[in-house]
């Protein structure tokens, strides 16, 4: 008796998730692939005046490949289902810690610096105007200037703190978190 109660049960919950008719995936989008098809990103330029040259073109492609990777929307030039545009407003380097000189001839120096990227985002839904939101996103990374060079900063922990950024313009913009 209990078995057969199992799979009525079972089909019952089956029969109510299929009615909901909100397409749940494994990375969280809330997305109805029937109304939002298409997506389009501008490109982001660097309004920070600090950083890398390609910082804005590495962002850009970046951000392009996440939503493509994490959704089944198909990328367009322009006007797309779903939209984004901005800049990166922000990128500083500024000391964390300072090292005191055991020598009174040689100055303090910095033992811990952050690195800070913040972002500026224009989201538009072009199905559901109340998603749409303009937001800075932004993120920071701590490190040991003895131990990491400037190029080392300039590649892999802007790419870190890129991952970071666009995971949470990602959850902020197509799962509803």
């Amino acid at each position: 008796m209990t078995f057969r109660n199992n799979i009525v049960a079972l089909g019952l919950i089956l029969l109510l998730l299929w009615a909901c008719k909100v397409e749940y995936s494994f990375t969280g989008t809330t997305l109805d692939y029937n109304v939002t098809k298409t997506f389009s990103v501008e490109n982001f330029f660097n309004d920070s005046g600090g950083g890398p040259a390609n910082m804005g073109q590495l962002f850009t492609e970046n951000l392009k490949d996440y939503f493509q990777r994490n959704t089944q929307l198909e990328l367009i030039r322009n006007n797309g289902d779903l939209q984004l545009l901005g800049a990166i407003t922000r990128y500083t380097l500024t000391p964390q810690a300072t090292v005191s000189s055991q020598s009174p001839n040689q100055p303090d120096r910095a033992g811990q610096m952050r690195i800070t990227i913040a972002v500026e985002v224009d989201f538009t839904n072009m199905a559901d105007e109340e998603q749409n939101m303009k937001r800075t996103f932004s993120f920071f990374k701590d490190y040991d200037p003895r131990s990491i060079s400037l190029l080392q900063v300039e590649t892999e922990l802007v790419e870190e703190i890129f991952d970071n950024i666009i995971q949470d313009i990602f959850t902020s913009t197509v799962a509803n978190w």
